[in-house]
Parts: structure tokens; sequence; C-alpha cells
């Protein structure tokens, strides 16, 4: 055994009492009744003792169970030299009721102080205890030497076993214990994680619809600074309202989402290709639902690159393609290439950038560059 074997305490569970099951306890109860009828049983059976006498003896059992109820809670407490000055009390206590004719009570205080000594003392304090207490046992003891052997062994043996199983239990209810603080940090993480994702989602239903009514207030902006007609500018300003509109009715849309009340994923497509200047939308693959982080990704995408296109190449032809793979869902967006326009500093550019983080949190990609003809925007996401 190593040094810290020996000076190593049963840990605190270990020497408490939850995780002990109810007919253990009970059955430990009964263990000390027992032991105490058989002390006050053992005082007022002796015949050599008047009546003062009885009394000092019933005193010295109240003082027996008092240093026994020290002695449990100063052990609990992993103070040394208290709990061995207390157990040596009781051994002292034994000899004193042995030397005055009590030795039936003197043998069980013994087997008890051996017992509990190797139960709840570090190793290197327990032994000597237990050493001190058998021995003054089998010396006091009148049966034959192999049954105090017997019972000497026994003795040592339900110690040892009740300190083995002490600490099996002690290691239980620190399990128990760490997997209830796992279970909250996970469900604490859980929380914080969802509470990310209503962040990320309604900044995105936001970033998109401030994105669009900028490109409209700086349409009107340049309108109004080349002095055109009131109809053009009032068009751009009815506009930038109906995004507005529109903006509300996405994020109350994201939080239905949230709650995982979606429409079809290529509904909301058709939908939005339809509200701009028009899109090709083709799907292919088998169509299924979606989580809704991945649906939310490629809404998000294509809401982004739509814009993107309105905002650098008006005019242009736009194609979108939503493929149903086998593990994943791909967005395809791209367009023909237009005019650039005077719109094409407006916004501050971070969509496409919050677009990439967002798949990268999926485990997917988004690529998003110059094409053969245009620009175009590649959305893969794990399904």
């Amino acid at each position: 055994m190593t040094e810290n074997t020996w000076t190593r305490w049963p840990s605190r569970e270990a020497l408490g009492r939850e995780g002990v099951a109810r007919p253990r306890r009970l059955l430990a109860w009964s263990v000390r009744m027992l032991v105490l009828g058989v002390l006050v049983w053992g005082a007022f059976d002796a015949n050599h003792i008047d009546v003062w006498g009885k009394v000092a003896t019933v005193g010295g059992i109240l003082v027996t169970a008092a240093l026994s109820w020290g002695f449990y809670h100063t052990t609990y407490r992993h103070r040394l030299w208290p709990s061995v000055a207390l157990i040596v009390l009781l051994l002292g206590m034994a000899g004193l009721a042995g030397a005055t004719g009590f030795r039936g009570p003197a043998l069980v205080v013994w087997c008890g102080c051996a017992i509990a000594a190797l139960e709840r003392l570090p190793l290197g304090a327990a032994l000597p205890v237990t050493a001190v207490a058998l021995t003054s046992f089998s010396v006091i003891n009148t049966d034959v030497w192999l049954t105090t052997a017997a019972v000497v062994v026994g003795m040592a043996l339900a110690g040892y076993v009740m300190r083995l199983d002490a600490e099996a239990r002690g290691s239980a209810q620190r399990l128990l214990t760490q997997e209830r603080a796992a279970r909250a940090a996970e469900a604490q993480s859980a929380a914080l994680a969802e509470r990310a994702r209503i962040a990320r989602e309604i900044h995105d239903v936001l970033a998109h619809s401030l994105s669009a009514q900028l490109v409209h207030l700086e349409a009107a902006r340049l309108l109004i600074e080349r002095d055109a007609d009131r109809e053009q500018i009032l068009d751009r300003v009815v506009a930038a309202r109906g995004m507005a509109r529109d903006g509300l009715a996405e994020t109350r849309q994201a939080l239905s989402a949230l709650r995982g009340e979606m429409s079809p994923l290529e509904d909301f497509l058709s939908d939005l290709a339809g509200a701009g200047d028009g899109a090709e939308v083709t799907v292919t693959g088998e169509r299924r639902p979606l989580p809704v982080e991945a649906a939310q990704a490629v809404r998000r995408v294509a809401q982004e690159a739509l814009t993107n296109v309105r905002k650098h190449a008006q005019g242009a032809r736009v194609r979108v393609l939503l493929e149903y793979a086998e593990h994943e869902v791909r967005l395809d967006v791209r367009d023909s290439g237009g005019k650039p326009g005077d719109l094409t500093k407006a916004g501050g550019g971070y969509g496409l950038l919050g677009m990439r983080e967002r798949a990268e949190l999926l485990g997917g990609s988004l690529e998003a560059g110059p094409d053969e003809e245009g620009f175009a925007v590649t959305l893969k996401v794990p399904v």
C-alpha cells in the first residue's frame, strides 16, 4: 500500500448517511439498539453491585453512547486527533467495564471499536486501534482459543468489508453528484445555445430586412440628388416601407419557425423569387422535412443572395437550385451578371459572412464568388 492509502480518510459520502437505503438504515439502528440493550442488561443483571453502583453504570453507558456519537461526527469531519482521542476513551471505558466485572459490555464495546475504527478511520490510525481492541477482547474472552481467533478474524474482516462497502457507496454518490452537475451544465448549455440560435435568427432576419430597405432608401437619395421624377422617388420610399413591413412579418415567421411552425421550403423559395424581379426556381431530389436549423440556413442564404443580386446585378437573370441529396441539402443561386448600378456600396457587406458562419456551425459550407457569367452562391448543409 502507498503512503496515501495509509493516511487517506474514507470520503465524506462514504461516512455520511446519504444514499443509504431505508432498510439498511433500519438495520443499523436495530443493531445500535441491540448493543445498547446488551449494555443496559449487563448493568442491571450484575449482582455484585448495589443500587448506586447500578446508577453509576447507567451513567457510564450514557457516557459511552455520547463518546460514540462524538466519534461518528468527528470522523465525518475528518478530524483525526479528536477521533483518535474519542475512540481511545471508548477503549478505556471498555477496560473499566471489564475491570469492574462487566465482561459482556466490555466485549461488545471492544468489538464495536474494532469495527468502527476500520470502517471510519485512515488505515494508519485504524489498525493500531483495532489491534488494541481485539487484543483486549482476546485477553478477556473465556472461549477456547480457536473460537476466539475466529471471532477476532471475523471482526477484522467485518470492519474492512464495511469500509469497502462504504467507499463503494461514496463513489456511487460522487458519480451521481457529478452526473447531476453534468446534466445541469448540459441543460444550461442547451439553454444558452437556444438563446444564441434565437438571437442569430432574429439578427439574420433584421439584417436582411434593413439591408433591403437601405437599398431602396439609397436609391431614393440618389434620385433626389438627380432631381428625378417625384413618382420614382415615392416608389422607392414605398418599397422601403414595404420592406419594413416584410421584415416585421419575417421576424414573426422566424419566431414561428423556432417553434417548429414553418411553411414548406419549396413554397418559401417560390414566394421569395416571385417577390423580386423574378427568378427561376428548380427543386431536385426527394423532398423531405429538414431540421429547423438547416431549413433556416437555406432560407436566409436564399434571401441574402437575392438581395445581393438586386444590389449588384440589376436586371440579371437568376437561377435558384434546391437539391435534396442523400446526406445533405444544397442551395445554388446564380445570376447571369448585370449592371452594378449606383447601389453597389449600399449595405455593410457582412451578410454572406454571417451566412458562412451559420453554415459552418451546422457542419456545412458556403461558397460565394464570380462564375463564368455572373456571381454564384452555393450552400451545403448536412442533414
